[in-house]
């Protein structure tokens, strides 16, 4: 199917799925079922969405872009698989939306992806398996080692709650437009968090909110501990007090938070 032609919205960071050559890698990644019910973020044009619907018990898309909501509404006229929401995948409540999506499979926009995947950790805990396409930079950061650049505050998250399953790195020319940056698969699967992981993302965020700053210092100017009590808890877990945050390891904040409590 040729997709009509929609120009992409720079300010929402569309880049529009057109090569349907990248379904059957997604559907790999994605370990679809029969059975499954999927959460897709930014349908665009729909091709995505078509191909889970032949394939998954259900689908629910969120797009923002009002001015495709016509062209989508005519493609999956009559489908009773898929249904459409209209909205801001970061404002509205998803949980709600599609509470029996046990997937997130979704070409995520640019400008939504770290946030919408740090949010979706703790705020979707039905979702198993996330399958997304994002920036080959976010794609790295997600499960980047201590120590490295692209370790941060999304890396330990990410981490903390999920394995990395799948990877796939995605060329520009699937993409209309094509795009400056280089795309990539990513594919995860949830695994068992701490009770207190909604404690430990505080902690993660203020830690890695002033990077040169030390972690114990970080932690002070967010008001989350005073310097001293931040030291001690470092000290505790046999961390140099003066180290920064990108020296832990994701397990290591979980200590950490128990320590400061």
């Amino acid at each position: 199917m040729s997709p009509p032609l929609f120009k992409a919205k720079k300010r929402l960071g569309q880049h529009f799925l057109v090569d349907e050559n990248m379904l059957g890698v997604i559907g790999r990644l994605a370990r679809l079922d029969v059975a499954d019910r999927v959460l897709e973020i930014g349908p665009g044009l729909g091709v995505l969405t078509a191909y889970l619907a032949e394939r998954v018990a259900h689908v629910d898309t969120v797009e923002l872009d009002r001015g495709l909501e016509s062209h989508l509404r005519e493609r999956f006229a009559g489908s009773e698989k898929v249904s459409l929401h209209f909205g801001d995948a970061l404002a509205v409540d998803l949980a709600a939306l599609a509470p029996r999506a046990t997937k997130l499979v979704a070409n995520l926009p640019y400008n939504i992806a770290t946030p919408l995947i740090v949010e979706s950790i703790d705020g979707l805990p039905q979702i198993e398996l996330w399958c997304v396409m994002v920036q080959r930079e976010v794609a790295d950061r997600l499960f980047a080692s201590p120590g490295t650049k692209a370790y941060g505050a999304v890396s330990v998250l990410v981490q903390l709650a999920a394995e990395r399953s799948g990877f796939h790195a995605v060329s520009r020319e699937v993409f209309r437009p094509r795009p400056r940056v280089e795309s990539a698969l990513v594919a995860f699967v949830r695994k068992p968090m701490s009770e207190n992981f909604v404690r430990i993302k505080r902690v993660v965020n203020a830690a890695f909110a002033y990077r040169r700053k030390t972690l114990a210092n970080s932690l002070a100017i967010a008001g989350l501990a005073s310097r001293e009590l931040a030291e001690a808890a470092l000290a505790q877990i046999d961390r140099d007090p003066r180290s920064r945050a990108e020296a832990l390891a994701p397990a290591e904040f979980i200590a950490l938070t128990e320590a400061l409590s």
